[in-house]
Formats: structure tokens, C-alpha cells, sequence
């Protein structure tokens, strides 16, 4: 018996397919609709609006697509600055040099772990003392959970500064009674491979804006303009999301509640197996919100717990469970090392301890067995 018999490998984060999907995608395939225009692209906008409780919204190619659209319709251009999330993938910050503005990282805050309200308020008012305001602030729902838009939206609002809600990680998560999505003056959703619903490659552009998203089609089809040949303006980018994936996002969505509640009942076993371990605490959820989970995410304290968070994931590795460190900080990538930063040490002490634990809504009670038996086989040294 091999290996990979014995032991097959449990992924962070796979996709969870069904019966759902797959007849909605046979259907658009049969029904010869292929490209970037179809039935099924408008019903997934639609009905991705409704759930979101937003006007509209325009189904793209990718969730960066949908931060990249957003800040060209804000006007963000060469030179502006953009306040930004540091503890994110580095598609938040990359799009943001996509105009060719300057990030400027925002730390995190221990009770959330999204970014932190009063760094963005001394942010802005040091900004607004020098005259130079950033173009927008882009907040993101790290892991699964609304960051803290109580107090977020009225500070950005004081400013006038415009609210991207990266929202890429927390569709189904809920704030305040309101759904991650509608937070900003433009909200972004991702529905990569990873993510709690997929569409292999896709995302949104969510607004109550009509002219936002109207604009960001148009410049998702080239910038096209209405007329018999072809006529453009404007530079435009191939950033629309094709009528099958655009099918099978629709199936995914009919399963989104369940798919939620199996990531919170997986961190909920995860945390009645582990939390009482010496230095191990797990994310914790904002008061009024409810987070959807998407990984769960810990932190390990080394000299408490007796192996450090890279020690635990690599005896992981062993028994063919996939476990992957908190995000790496913007302000410590390489590539952005030369951008401002406000705060840093709470981002940094995440990702120095932070482990993300295999988190999908497929996983089996078997599985989630397994992780937590190699979790605590982890070979710990005692002082």
C-alpha cells in the first residue's frame, strides 16, 4: 500500500462541488452561450446583488479585475496615494500599482485581525494636515470576517475618502446584520479555486452605484463602444466572466449557507480539540459579526505550546495535510518594501505565528480527525 494511499492528502481549502453546478454548466454548454455575454453572466449578477443586498453588479474575470476596475472608476491615477490593508494576499496591493499609485499599508488590529481604525484615523489626519489625502482606502474582510465598518465607514466618510470593501475572502460573512459586500461605495468578491464558492476563475464588482458598475462592464469588454463596428474611447481590458462559469457560480451560490456552516462547525471542532493547548489561540470573531470561517486561522505561541507555528506545519506535511502560515505582511514583501506603513507590529507577530488549518466544507469527520491527531503529535520540546 503506497503513501498516498494510506494517507490522501487533505488540501487547505479545495473546491466543493455538486449536482448543482454541473447540470447548470451542461445547460449553458448546451445551450451554445460560451463567451463573455450570456444568461447565465446576468442571473449570477443578479442574483450575487440580491444576496449582497446591493443594486448591481458586474461578474468579472477575477476579484483583482474587480479591484483594478475600482480604482480606475474612482479616478485613482499615477502618483495618488492608496490606503490599503497589510495583512492581505498581495493581489490587493498589486492592483493598486496597476494605476500607478503608491500603497500605503494600514496595520492590523489584535481583536479583528483586519485593519486597525484608529491607524487608519491617525492616517488620515496626518494626510489631511499635509494636504494629500489618499485617493481611496481599501479594507479587507481578512479570512473570512468583516473588518470593523461601525467605526471604518465614518472615519473614511469625516475624510471623504471612498470605502473599496475587499470583500474576496467573506462572501456569507454578515456585520452588524448587514452581508460582507455592501460596506463600500464599490465592493470586490473573488471566486477563485480556493475560495467558499467558485467559479474556477472569476470575480465581482458589487455597487448601489449604477454608473460604477455600468462603466466597469464597459471597460471589462474592451471599453467597446454601442455602434455596428468597432469603436473605442478608451482603453478597455478583457475582464468579463464567461456565461459557463458564470453557470457554475450560480450552483455554488444555491449551496452558499451550508457551505458557511461547514466551515464554522470545522473550526468550532477545531477549537474544542485544541484551544486549551498551551499557546494556541484562534482568531477571534468581531463582536456583532459573523464570520463565515473560510480558514481556519490560529496563532502558537512556541515557548508555551513547545514547537513553533512552521514546526506544526511541516509535521503536518508529513502526514499529507496541507497547512500554510498566515499571510505574509505587504510591508515585509520584497516588492513593496519601499512603501509607507502605519503601525506593524500586530501584522507582523500574525503572520511570525499564525497557521492556517485545512478548512473546507468538504472535508470529512475522518479528516478533520486526522489534522487534529497530527496537530498534537507535532513533537514539542518541554522547559
Amino acid at each position: 500500500m503506497t503513501f498516498a494511499t494510506q494517507n490522501p492528502r487533505i488540501y487547505l481549502s479545495p473546491p466543493h462541488m455538486g449536482d448543482d453546478e454541473r447540470q447548470l454548466l451542461l445547460a449553458a454548454f448546451d445551450s451554445n452561450w460560451i463567451s463573455t455575454v450570456g444568461p447565465h453572466v446576468d442571473a449570477f449578477e443578479r442574483e450575487m446583488a440580491d444576496l449582497c443586498s446591493v443594486n448591481y453588479a458586474a461578474g468579472l474575470a477575477s476579484g483583482t479585475a474587480a479591484l483594478h476596475l475600482s480604482l480606475l472608476l474612482l479616478g485613482v491615477q499615477s502618483g495618488d496615494e492608496v490606503f490599503c490593508s497589510d495583512l492581505t494576499f498581495a493581489a490587493t496591493a498589486n492592483a493598486i500599482t496597476y494605476v500607478g499609485a503608491h500603497p500605503v499599508f494600514i496595520d492590523s488590529n489584535a481583536s479583528t485581525w483586519n485593519m486597525d481604525p484608529d491607524l487608519l484615523e491617525e492616517a488620515l489626519k496626518d494626510s489631511a494636515a499635509r494636504n494629500k489625502l489618499p485617493k481611496a482606502v481599501i479594507v479587507v474582510d481578512l479570512y473570512g470576517q468583516c473588518a470593523d465598518y461601525q467605526r471604518i465607514v465614518p472615519i473614511c466618510e469625516k475624510y471623504g475618502v471612498p470605502l473599496i470593501e475587499d470583500a474576496a475572502e467573506a462572501l456569507g460573512a454578515t456585520y452588524r446584520g448587514n452581508a460582507a459586500g455592501t460596506f463600500g461605495v464599490m465592493s470586490v468578491l473573488s471566486f477563485n479555486g480556493n475560495k467558499i464558492i467558485t467559479t474556477s476563475g472569476g470575480g465581482m464588482l458589487l455597487s448601489n452605484n449604477k454608473a460604477y458598475v455600468d462603466l466597469a462592464k464597459k471597460l471589462a469588454t474592451q471599453a467597446r463602444e454601442p455602434v455596428a463596428h468597432y469603436e473605442h474611447t478608451m482603453v478597455g481590458y478583457n475582464y468579463r466572466l464567461s456565461n459557463l462559469l458564470a453557470a457554475v457560480g450560480r450552483g455554488q451560490l444555491r449551496n452558499l449557507a451550508d457551505r458557511v456552516n461547514a466551515r464554522r462547525a470545522t473550526f468550532e471542532e477545531y477549537q474544542k480539540a485544541l484551544g486549551n493547548e498551551p499557546g494556541v489561540a484562534f482568531m477571534p470573531e468581531i463582536e456583532g459579526g459573523r464570520s463565515t470561517r473560510w480558514l481556519t486561522c490560529l496563532t502558537v505561541n512556541p515557548s508555551l505550546f513547545g514547537a513553533s507555528r512552521e514546526q506544526i506545519r511541516l509535521h503536518l506535511e508529513t502526514s499529507n495535510i496541507e497547512a500554510r502560515a498566515v499571510w505574509k505582511p505587504m510591508h515585509l514583501q520584497p516588492v513593496y518594501k519601499h512603501c509607507r506603513m502605519v503601525g506593524g507590529s500586530v501584522s507582523e507577530y500574525l503572520f511570525e505565528f499564525g497557521l492556517c488549518l485545512p478548512s473546507g466544507s468538504n472535508l470529512t469527520p475522518d479528516d478533520k480527525a486526522r489534522v487534529i491527531r497530527a496537530f498534537l503529535s507535532t513533537p514539542r520540546s518541554r522547559s
